[in-house]
């Protein structure tokens, strides 16, 4: 059950979704039933249908920074910088933040060197570590403002782009309609199959919404690299939870109603915040559980998620939730029917 090996299954390549849906809430949605193992196929707009009025709706409103900046060093090579704590700089000076980022070279830049990028921003390595680098960015404006004017959203590396209108396009595509608080590098993407008027038939059937954030960050981008699951480390995402979610949230576990959760990092951030009971707290903070086979769900009762890829801590964790059976059952089927996979592809529900 903990072995690497248990969580691998096969996807054909064309069924890595490299483009959303056509419209958002008519991607196809497969029901799981965890119990038994059983599922069935819908449209996500029929998603209504299968929530009951006294679920709670549980989404993270992490918003997608333009994170991704392409320069040159003062070498004149090229290079590709991509920021990872935008919610938590080291530095908060809003012309000279400092951020830890990921920068790819052709070969690596030193502490001291100096990054070029448009607008006339720079960005001076202060230190390096392994693979992160704490980079000193100086702006001649507001470097946020500056930021969304060059930076690039940056997707997964399955998902290929050629052309400046793809990148434009997943600026909007590559965020829930529901984002508000900037912060995230990679998008909550179980949320990305939501409308405003899917939402709002959501509400009009007595269903409560509630908004919670976790800003999806580098261990996003992190596979498991140990051939013991329980070895594996997960790096730490900024979440906050509100005093009227937590409150919410927690009359409907006393009342025996559905807590629904949209995609894993909702899960994550409210299972992290039980502390082993029934209810969960109000706060901010840092959040580093890992969810796998074993693990005992106090809040979750539901999840809506998408099709996670091998070897993966997402599989991993929907295979704590449903069983790790139930799931690569559920994903042998969806690929029989062609289901498409990944942060641009079709979702599941387990109930």
């Amino acid at each position: 059950m903990n072995s690497i090996e248990n969580y691998d299954y096969d996807l054909p390549d064309g069924l890595i979704a490299q483009e959303p849906a056509g419209q958002r809430d008519c991607s196809n949605l497969l029901l799981l039933n965890r119990k038994t193992g059983d599922t069935n196929h819908h449209r996500f707009n029929q998603i209504v249908d299968l929530l009951l009025p006294s679920d709670i709706l549980v989404v993270n409103n992490t918003r997608v920074i333009p994170g991704r900046l392409y320069g040159a060093k003062d070498t004149g090579g090229k290079v590709e910088l991509l920021i990872l704590d935008y919610s938590t700089p080291t530095s908060r000076d809003k012309t000279d933040p400092t951020y830890t980022c990921l920068v790819k070279s052709s070969k690596r830049s030193k502490p001291g060197a100096t990054l070029y990028f448009k607008k006339g921003v720079t960005g001076k390595i202060i230190s390096c570590n392994k693979e992160l680098y704490r980079v000193k960015f100086s702006s001649p404006k507001n470097f946020e403002t500056i930021l969304y004017q060059i930076g690039e959203t940056a997707l997964p590396p399955y998902v290929k782009r050629e052309g400046k209108n793809s990148v434009t396009n997943d600026r909007e595509s590559y965020q829930t309609v529901y984002a508000s608080s900037h912060g995230a590098i990679a998008a909550p993407t179980a949320g990305l199959h939501f409308t405003d008027s899917l939402l709002d038939r959501i509400k009009i059937k007595g269903i409560q919404i509630v908004e919670i954030t976790l800003h999806v960050g580098y261990g996003t981008f992190i596979p498991v690299r140990v051939s013991d699951i329980r070895e594996h480390k997960m790096h730490s995402e900024r979440y906050q939870v509100s005093d009227f979610a937590a409150e919410t949230i927690n009359a409907a576990k006393t009342k025996g109603n559905r807590v629904i959760t949209v995609g894993t990092t909702s899960v994550r951030t409210l299972e992290y915040l039980s502390k082993d009971n029934p209810s969960i707290p109000p706060g901010k903070g840092t959040n580093d559980l890992f969810i796998y086979p074993g693990y005992k769900f106090k809040i979750v009762d539901g999840i809506i998620t998408n099709f996670h890829l091998p070897k993966s801590t997402l599989l991993m964790l929907v295979s704590a939730f449903a069983g790790r059976k139930n799931i690569l059952q559920a994903y042998e089927t969806a690929i029989k029917h062609r289901y498409r996979f990944y942060s641009y592809g079709d979702a599941m529900f387990i109930v």
